[in-house]
């Protein structure tokens, strides 16, 4: 399968980073959705999509004001607005040749590098390297929805391993979840609440 491009990097750190790209794209990626940044050296950084938002500009805001606006303004708008459609994402670990690290980046992306949404079968191999380390990375992080992101991000991964006929990860990865909460009850009531709404009936 072909990487599907979503942007290109606008700012980073070693912990996070913001991908830019056009509003009006077709196939954006969803919030929880895995995210790879390959730079030099075979050397690829891996993150989810924890923030979508679009900032307004002096346009918008006299636009949104007037009755009757056209749908080809609308259309124009989106297509051709300067201030782009931001992604925010945490760095969960990163590649270097085929060995995945749970770790932190050893370096941020730069500006302008390009951002791949990962597919089902980068998203398995992720998942299931190691034993769910990059857990730690969601549940220590401040300022974001840390049960809806890992609700969100443990559906699409769970998808994506019934796909390839492993429908016990979701099991492995709860109960993982659990252990590491277990000190935490507000915490872990609230992502069993998260996650239970995402289980089918």
């Amino acid at each position: 399968m072909k990487a599907l491009e979503i942007g290109r990097l606008l700012r980073a750190d070693i912990s996070r980073f913001v991908v830019g790209c056009q509003a009006a794209k077709t196939e954006l990626p969803a919030f929880g959705a895995m995210v790879r940044v390959p730079l030099d050296n075979d050397y690829h950084i891996y993150g989810l999509i924890f923030d979508i938002h679009i900032d307004d500009d002096g346009l918008v805001r006299q636009l949104v004001s007037l009755d009757n606006i056209d749908e080809q303004v609308i259309a124009d708008n989106r297509l051709n607005r300067n201030v782009p459609l931001e992604f925010s994402v945490l760095a969960v670990g990163y590649r270097q040749n085929i060995r995945i690290s749970h770790l932190l980046p050893p370096r941020p992306p730069l500006s302008m590098d390009n951002i791949y949404l990962c597919d089902d079968e980068e998203l398995r191999l992720f998942t299931s390297s190691g034993h769910f380390g990059y857990f730690r990375h969601i549940l220590h992080s401040m300022e974001i929805s840390v049960s809806e992101l890992l609700a969100a991000h443990i559906q699409q991964a769970h998808q994506a391993h019934i796909k390839a006929g492993n429908p016990h990860w979701i099991d492995q990865a709860t109960q993982e979840l659990i252990t590491l909460l277990r000190d935490d009850y507000p915490a872990l009531i609230s992502l069993l609440g998260a996650l239970n709404d995402i289980l089918p009936e």
